[in-house]
């Protein structure tokens, strides 16, 4: 291995140390004091109760583990919005699990909290998964009502949803296992089952203090809202259960009886590793988002076996495509090529740069995948489309529109994996958020932003000096320097994955490493719900 291939291994082992330490950071909640509290009540905490209900010996991907990191800071922030979301396995069934963190301000809703709660009911729809909902929250975070009360995609729509799942067939089971008040005692009530936990679970639309304030009757909590309330007189719960290993024992009970989900079908062979070695990623990928690398060489470390059946491979190399196998998984693949290649005219084109001819490939290879059946994975590392006047007369933008076009209007599944840059209307592409990939994951190195953070604080500098010296302020060299230094360190910590993340903007940052378990993972889920609608394009300008 040479030398730059050290270096590059180096930076990205500091990355992932990082990411692991970021995340053991999250899972301590709101952390050791209130988990003691909430122990003393004789409560299992939130990642205590999905490690419980998920089968040993299988992976949780958590959904969303950085939601609303480094946000709310006024209130003390809001590790992982206040609740767990995940696939996960239960009784051998693939599930998606919601379990609110009652350490983090009693659980309660701040806006990224509603954020995730329907990212993960959105998960489940595309995919027609069941979904449990381990309930233990103390409703919406007051003084942030107006982020989170009224719109349509805030806490209301969760109900919404609820409804529209039962009535697809969707599957719903609900654990109250601690509060559960006001608006949010509709979400367990409106699952197809639900049950409580005596005397630590509690559910009602306004509590002993409020209806003391509204009617004057005296009544506790247990009494007006406790499990035996709701199971032997209103009827709201179905079963009470002494403690919380007992309900969720249950949970993994019904599942164990529910009936045979109808397979997509999509198609999978034994798994096989990859014949070049995974590890050597870390080496690859340079840390640097300007830098050139072989993206061919990222994809032979993550296909089974190393194959991969190379797409049109002299023609738009500026984006690789082709077809391979992940953990079993037939799959097709489209990557941005981050070296310089030459095109069929013998003219260079950069890396990590969409072309015209690169589109239209990429426009007919995804038409391909979508009449074969073949879920599709985005690699991205992109800078954006070509741009200047030969590009604009080859017609690059009506290339670009084939391209998402055909991708919008995809009916298999696509999963996104941002390794390095993803800018401008080349995020939009390659299947970016706005584009409904199944999962969307972002590597240690990832970066999402309108542009490169070297050509964003130029530009904004211009702005801000022009803005100044149109007010007759002077400014000296050595202090437009330090500006220009405090935009980048602004504009960079915005395109971080963490960012990111913390918006819910990526469902994860992963280690390379786990790539293949990821994809695999979404594919398993989507092959839950079968493709039902004929691929159809539209009109295409051709």
């Amino acid at each position: 291995m040479d030398i730059e291939f050290n270096k590059n291994e180096d930076a990205m082992r500091q990355r992932v140390d990082h990411l692991r330490n970021k995340l053991e950071k999250v899972k301590e909640g709101g952390g050791a004091k209130r988990a003691e509290r909430q122990k003393a009540e004789g409560k299992m905490l939130a990642r205590e109760r999905v490690e419980y209900l998920t089968d040993k010996h299988t992976t949780f991907f958590e959904i969303g583990a950085f939601a609303a990191d480094g946000m709310y800071k006024e209130y003390g922030g809001c590790p992982s919005a206040g609740v767990i979301t995940g696939i996960g396995t239960v009784s051998g069934r693939t599930c998606m699990i919601v379990a609110n963190d009652a350490t983090v301000k009693a659980g309660a809703w701040f806006p990224m909290t509603g954020k995730k709660n329907l990212r993960a009911q959105e998960i489940a729809m595309e995919n027609r998964l069941p979904i449990i909902y381990l309930v233990d929250s103390a409703g919406v975070f007051l003084p942030m009502q107006d982020e989170i009360f009224p719109d349509k995609e805030h806490f209301g729509r969760i109900f919404r949803n609820n409804a529209i799942m039962s009535s697809q067939g969707i599957v719903q089971i609900a654990a109250i296992m601690g509060s559960c008040v006001a608006g949010g005692a509709y979400l367990p009530i409106m699952s197809d089952e639900a049950m409580i936990v005596d005397k630590t679970g509690s559910i009602f639309l306004a509590g002993s203090y409020l209806v003391k304030a509204a009617i004057g009757e005296d009544i506790d909590n247990e009494t007006l809202g406790g499990a035996t309330t709701h199971c032997e007189i209103s009827g709201v719960t179905d079963n009470k259960f002494q403690n919380d290993r007992a309900a969720l024992d249950h949970i993994r009970n019904i599942f164990s009886k529910l009936g045979p989900f109808e397979r997509a079908g999509f198609n999978r062979i034994k798994s096989a590793e990859p014949a070049k070695d995974p590890g050597e990623i870390y080496g690859l990928v340079p840390p640097d988002p300007s830098k050139q690398y072989d993206m061919l060489e990222v994809i032979h470390r993550l296909v089974d076996k190393s194959e991969f059946d190379e797409y049109k491979d002299k023609y738009g190399q500026s984006i690789v495509c082709g077809l391979a196998r992940i953990d079993g998984w037939s799959v097709g693949i489209v990557a941005n090529q981050r070296k310089v290649v030459k095109n069929k005219k013998g003219e260079m084109q950069f890396g990590g740069v969409i072309y015209s001819d690169s589109a239209d490939k990429a426009a007919r290879f995804i038409m391909n995948c979508n009449q074969r059946k073949i879920p599709l994975i985005f690699l991205q590392d992109v800078t954006g489309f070509m741009v200047g006047s030969r590009s604009e007369h080859g017609g690059i933008i009506k290339d670009g529109a084939k391209m998402v076009n055909a991708m919008s209007n995809s009916v298999v599944p696509k999963f996104t994996v941002i390794i390095g840059n993803s800018y401008g209307a080349g995020n939009y592409a390659m299947c970016g958020k706005a584009y409904d990939p199944r999962l969307i994951v972002g590597w240690p190195t990832a970066q999402l932003a309108v542009m490169g953070g070297a050509q964003a604080a130029k530009t904004l500098l211009q702005i801000q000096v022009s803005g100044m010296k149109a007010k007759g302020q002077e400014i000296s060299k050595e202090e437009e320097t330090q500006l220009l230094n405090k935009i980048t360190e602004k504009y960079n910590s915005q395109i971080s994955p963490y960012y990111a993340a913390a918006r819910m903007w990526l469902d994860a940052v992963i280690d390379p490493l786990d790539t293949r378990k990821w994809i695999s993972a979404g594919i398993e889920a989507a092959d839950h719900a079968p493709v039902t609608r004929p691929y159809n394009v539209g009109i295409i300008q051709v």
